[in-house]
């Protein structure tokens, strides 16, 4: 079975050095207006969900929801990850794009 495009340009992107997981970091990322898109998983706690999307909406930062955490640690070679944030605008269209596709 072929994994979507999707997974692969993330896994990509985390070999280029253009992504970073866990919440406190992605929350930073997005305070500095590095983070081009943001990952979160829709098993999320509701606490952890609101925090993010509020704190990437007001600095205009798309998000998009990825089924669940162990997928999410899986593409980017960790354990289960909530979210995670791409830091290059290269990368982030591409994603977005495959993933409304999706």
């Amino acid at each position: 079975m072929r994994q979507p495009k999707w997974m692969s340009l993330l896994g990509l992107a985390t070999r280029a050095g253009k992504v970073i997981s866990g919440e406190e970091l992605v929350v930073k990322e997005i305070r500095n207006n590095k983070a081009k898109l943001v990952l979160l998983s829709e098993d999320a706690s509701g606490n952890t969900r609101k925090k993010v999307t509020d704190k990437a909406s007001y600095y205009a930062v798309p998000v998009r929801m990825v089924k669940d955490r162990y997928i999410l640690g899986q593409l980017i070679g960790k354990e289960a990850r909530v979210t995670v944030a791409v830091l290059d605008k290269g990368f982030a269209d591409k994603l977005i794009s495959l993933l409304d596709e999706s």
